[in-house]
């Protein structure tokens, strides 16, 4: 018995012609046999269960794809859905393709399942899957390429096979990939990226301390065994907490807690990042980044100026030093109009540190300083304004280094002779250390700090009937 099979040709000729909508309802057999074989459907597509579609050529679809035709074949072909206003996929079958072409700006919404077995071209528009769950489908050795912040999956992505795989997944917004690699069977895996606020992320198992608040990706597990998972941050996309680069671990949902799986991650917390995890085998769940540690917001203890001789001495100190790109510290004559004078680099070691700078610029009435700090995210930081006047520091009694160490150098001219009481405190005005002070001689004299000086800033006053000296100190 001979099998029958249809053929249909559609011919576009040059001239005026009239754009009519035209569907095409296939209940037989419809075959596209080679790869200059192509079809123009302007309108929707129904194929029927009945039916029994073969793509090996150009298949285009203008408007809405409808499958009902179990155990389709994916053919050599292409599939095109290329509309100018949104476009569905739907029916009770999966549609399968050999390769794809997505160009709606619109977009194309999954209300089925679509398997692609070789190449998805990415050109335009978002592919959007419904909450049923339905699947953009990769087959066993199948790629993509163009997929970006407009053209990527809104919903479920479905991968199968043993090799490495990128997600093309995203929020609508913003791509934001996440990969399974060193897989070590073949299996079948589905993931959604979701956002914007992580659930439970106040339970915690140690030794993490938070979780990304912003984002996270469902990964379940239909076959299969172990893998890694690599994530990327972006924090021009989606907010990224501040972290130690080094304390950041990916982590997954147990049920009850967040707990984590490891890895090694590089970049900056503030720009991009990644971060693969150790293998892991527990799925079905949600994964995110996690952190072992805190990083507190970046703090001047101190900023403070004063005249030696002929300069001008500035000193910073800053706590939870990381992520500064810079310090500028700027001058004034008149506190309004500020002009740098110097630049220096960031240790970035999250821990305090301590700066100086020597102005050697001639003080003329009062110069006002400040000190702009400039972080890698380009936020920008200002401290207080601070002045010094030429006749604001006495060259007769004044701290020699700050900041200091096991003791305080200040020195004294002969003049200012004789017997001085001080204090030392914090800036909480605890007396932390106090005593007489002899000057017998014009010089250095020492004052040796007691243990009990953690690394900060302190008030000295030096004084007695005729001179006062009172100057912000920092312990290193």
């Amino acid at each position: 018995m001979k099998k029958a099979i249809w053929f249909l040709v559609i011919c576009l000729w040059a001239g005026p012609f009239v754009n009519a909508q035209v569907d095409l309802h296939n209940t037989g057999i419809l075959f596209l046999s080679n790869s200059t074989d192509t079809l123009y459907i302007n309108g929707n597509c129904t194929n029927t269960s009945t039916a029994a579609l073969t793509n090996g050529g150009r298949f285009y679809v203008k408007q809405n794809l409808i499958n009902d035709q179990a155990s389709m074949t994916a053919g050599t072909g292409t599939l095109y859905l290329n509309g100018t206003s949104a476009q569905t996929v739907s029916g009770t079958q999966t549609f399968k393709t050999y390769n794809f072409f997505s160009n709606n700006a619109a977009g194309i919404t999954l209300n089925n399942n679509l398997s692609v077995a070789g190449i998805h071209t990415f050109s335009s528009g978002l592919i959007t899957t419904s909450a049923t769950p339905n699947y953009m489908i990769f087959e066993a050795g199948s790629s993509y390429t163009g997929s970006g912040d407009a053209r990527h999956v809104n919903g479920w992505v479905k991968k199968i096979g043993s090799t490495n795989f990128i997600f093309p997944v995203g929020n609508a917004t913003y791509e934001r990939t996440i990969a399974l690699t060193n897989l070590t069977a073949a299996g079948e895996f589905n993931i959604r990226h979701n956002g914007w606020v992580t659930p439970n992320r106040t339970s915690l198992y140690n030794p993490l301390v938070l979780v990304d608040s912003s984002e996270y990706w469902t990964i379940n597990k239909i076959s299969g065994s172990a893998a890694q998972v690599a994530m990327n941050w972006d924090n021009s996309k989606v907010r990224f907490p501040n972290l130690m680069v080094t304390d950041i671990r990916v982590a997954y949902y147990d049920g009850i807690f967040w707990r984590s799986i490891g890895g090694s991650a590089t970049g900056n917390s503030l720009t991009t990042g990644s971060i693969t995890s150790n293998s892991v085998s527990v799925f079905n769940t949600n994964f995110t980044f996690g952190s072992v540690s805190y990083v507190l917001p970046l703090k001047i203890i101190s900023f403070t100026a004063g005249r030696i001789n002929d300069y001008t001495k500035i000193n910073w100190t800053i706590g939870n030093e990381l992520n500064v790109d810079r310090y500028e510290l700027q001058r004034s004559e008149d506190g309004i109009n500020f002009y740098s004078i110097t630049i220096q680099s960031p240790y970035n070691r999250s821990g305090t540190e301590f700066y100086s700078y020597n102005d050697s610029k001639i003080l003329k009435g009062t110069a006002y300083y400040r000190l702009k700090i400039n972080n890698i995210s380009t936020q920008v930081i200002y401290s207080n304004i601070i002045s010094v006047s030429a006749n604001s520091s006495s060259k007769d009694l004044y701290v020699v280094t700050n900041p200091v160490d096991a003791s305080i150098e200040i020195y004294a001219a002969a003049s200012v002779k004789g017997m001085y009481k001080y204090t030392i405190a914090n800036t909480d005005g605890q007396v932390m250390q106090s005593g007489m002070l002899e000057i017998k001689y014009g010089g250095v004299q020492s004052i040796k700090l007691k243990p009990v000086f953690a690394p900060g800033a302190y008030i000295l006053v030096v004084k007695n009937k005729e001179n006062k000296l009172q100057k912000t100190i920092i312990k290193k």
